[in-house]
């Protein structure tokens, strides 16, 4: 891969995007608070619903309650659908309400997968066997937040694969002719983890779509779901890997966001930092409570396209990354209409989706060899900053 190659810009995107991002407004075309956010939605905290609404008046549609979050949407009327950055700047500081912000997969901007065998650039590869099937003992769970989850062969036989239950990959409805851009993403991301840390306990939790696109009032539903279901089975979730974020425009975490993440006190919270070529902070990777991941090149310099900055507090490779892959046969393949076929196998892909999970194992594997929350986050963190943040 040409790690060179130029990443899409966030105005390019939503214009391959077409009908999906319908709902979908760009702020502050190309300028410092540039970022994505759901048309004519804020999300609130029950307590700030009241005086939120009571300001803003008449811009007001309506008001849905999220119980799985503990928040609410608040709808706003068509003349000002376009204005939720401004409406909830206007609200101020001390009201927990913000726009919904739309979060990417840490994939996207850049380059796609490339599936051995089946066509696009040719390139010589090495396919990797699958992981040791192994099961630490005692267990070490990472919670996986990401697309669907496939039961890929280099999943069989792991028994955390019918504990949790399974989210297969779901595809558009033009899925067959056209992969929707982000499937398979949650495979792949299991298999760097797996590669890397074969006896971990994993359990996958689909927040991200196949075309890799979420908001905050899903990943903040997902966190906490992940979080109670644990508690539910008296588990503990020793990681939790997030490969999707977003800008904001006050370069603040969603408040929503930050409240569930900090509630995961006793676990280790690790966050890709984005595709983006900046230095400007990425949510919810750039929060201290987090461990925020670049994406290296096999020279172990930071990739060109990943983000970088004091926030960023570890990095792995994230350039032509090899790992479990999951492709559906188009309707051509004699696939009968409705239908896919799901072809397995690996794949090359790039992003700083594909650096986190190599973090998160080397994490799993020194808590599994005897080491503290504490002693691992900073092993990895202080070695990061030898070699990338001298002085």
């Amino acid at each position: 891969m040409d790690v060179t190659e130029r990443s899409l810009s966030l105005a390019e995107l939503i214009d391959l995007l077409g009908p999906l991002a319908a709902d979908i407004v760009l702020h502050d075309p190309d300028g410092p608070a540039e970022c994505l956010v759901r048309s004519g939605e804020l999300v609130a905290t029950p307590a700030a619903v009241e005086p939120a609404v009571r300001r803003l008046g008449s811009r007001v549609d309506r008001v849905v309650s999220v119980e799985r979050a503990d928040l609410a949407r608040i709808t706003l009327r068509p003349h000002v659908r376009g204005h939720s950055v401004d409406l909830a700047a206007e609200l101020g500081p001390d009201l927990a309400v913000a726009a919904n912000h739309v979060h990417l997969g840490c994939s996207m901007l850049f380059a796609g997968p490339i599936m051995f065998g089946t066509g696009g650039r040719p390139r010589p590869a090495y396919v990797p066997p699958a992981p040791a099937n192994e099961l630490w003992q005692p267990p070490i769970t990472v919670a996986l937040l990401d697309t669907g989850l496939d039961p890929h062969p280099w999943f069989a036989g792991r028994p955390w694969l019918s504990e949790w239950g399974l989210s297969p990959e779901v595809v558009g409805p033009d899925g067959l002719r056209h992969q929707d851009w982000q499937a398979g993403h949650g495979t792949f991301v299991a298999g760097v983890l797996l590669r890397h840390a074969p006896g971990v306990t994993v359990r996958h939790h689909r927040s991200l779509s196949s075309f890799g696109l979420t908001d905050d009032v899903t990943v903040a539903a997902a966190l906490r779901q992940v979080r109670r279901t644990a508690q539910e089975r008296g588990e503990r979730l020793d990681l939790v890997v997030l490969t999707a974020g977003c800008h904001t425009p006050d370069d603040r975490c969603p408040p929503i966001v930050r409240r569930e993440i900090t509630a995961y006190s006793d676990t280790i919270v690790v966050a890709a930092a984005g595709n983006d070529s900046s230095p400007r902070p990425f949510w919810p990777a750039a929060l201290p409570e987090v461990i925020g991941v670049a994406a290296t090149a096999p020279d172990d310099t930071i990739a060109p396209f990943s983000n970088f900055g004091e926030w960023v507090d570890a990095a792995a490779l994230g350039v032509d990354v090899v790992s479990s892959y999951v492709r559906f046969a188009p309707a051509d393949e004699g696939v009968a209409p409705g239908t896919a076929t799901r072809i397995y196998g690996a794949a090359t892909w790039s992003g700083t989706s594909f650096a986190a999970p190599r973090v998160a194992a080397e994490i799993a594997r020194l808590r599994h060899a005897g080491m503290t929350p504490e002693q691992a986050r900073w092993m990895v963190c202080e070695s990061f900053r030898r070699a990338h943040q001298p002085g």
